[in-house]
């Protein structure tokens, strides 16, 4: 998870952040120089980034970590690595191989989904007046593409790109408030930010979406709409997406079936 959590931290941060700000500066930095700055002191890397030691350590607390040690271990256990699926000389047979997978990827909600679960979720979206729907990196293209959707049928909800306005978002949520959360992998909160978990007295009602058996004993979620997954490139973000379409469109069918 070590990478998942890198990742989460460091371009949720550059795609949210103004261009020039210190911590996209940091960020960037660190992402384009991820061997080199393994070896680094806080002080080697302050001068690289052109900014002071306290920027960094500001930089840490800021990303959620507890410090300049803790990102040190983060970047050293840092691997990267891309998925191909094939390997033929022909374009067609490469492209065809990965449409395949996607395809297989997609059977495996449409045969794995509570379908329930989405039926109370419509009448979720229709009772509340205050819905957020937050999803980080690929996640958060699902939470939008329902954001759109759901604009379209007469429904405003609200998405932050940025995984700290998220947090602070749902923080000052209460019983009125609605919240979608996609996670592919489930690490959204106690995987990789265990310290940064809500604990709201009056807590919003949260629906939490992902292919990760361990988040279904989450207390903190009110449902899991859980699918089963190859936790593979070819499943993300595909398998949130067609959530999300699947979501929207039950949702349209519920506001038909309100009117008669």
């Amino acid at each position: 998870m070590y990478w998942d959590k890198l990742k989460i931290v460091f371009l949720s941060e550059l795609v949210s952040s103004n261009d020039g700000s210190t911590n996209c500066q940091i960020a960037n930095y660190i992402l384009s120089h991820i061997e080199e700055v393994k070896q680094c002191t806080i002080s080697e890397l302050s001068n690289k980034c052109h900014v002071a030691n306290s920027s960094i350590s500001r930089f840490c607390k800021e990303m959620g970590l507890n410090d300049f040690t803790e990102l040190k271990d983060l970047i050293n256990t840092t691997s990267f690595h891309f998925d191909l699926y094939s390997n033929h000389q022909s374009i067609n047979t490469r492209s065809l191989d990965f449409v395949t997978r996607v395809k297989e990827s997609l059977d495996l909600v449409s045969e794995s989904l509570n379908y329930e679960v989405l039926n109370q979720l419509a009448k979720d979206i229709d009772y509340y007046e205050k819905i957020g729907i937050f999803g980080l990196l690929k996640a958060e293209t699902a939470a939008m593409n329902l954001q759109s959707d759901l604009l379209v049928l007469g429904k405003a909800a609200l998405t932050k790109v940025s995984f700290k306005q998220q947090l602070e978002y749902i923080k000052n949520a209460n019983d009125k408030d609605l919240i979608i959360i996609f996670s592919y992998t489930g690490i959204y909160f106690e995987h990789t930010f265990p310290r940064r978990i809500p604990k709201q007295q009056t807590k919003p009602k949260v629906y939490f979406i992902t292919s990760d058996y361990n988040s279904m004993s989450n207390k903190y979620f009110d449902e899991v709409i859980r699918f089963k997954s190859l936790q593979d490139y070819a499943s993300h973000p595909f398998q949130l997406q067609l959530v999300s379409s699947l979501i929207a469109q039950n949702y349209a069918y519920y506001l038909t079936k309100k009117k008669v």
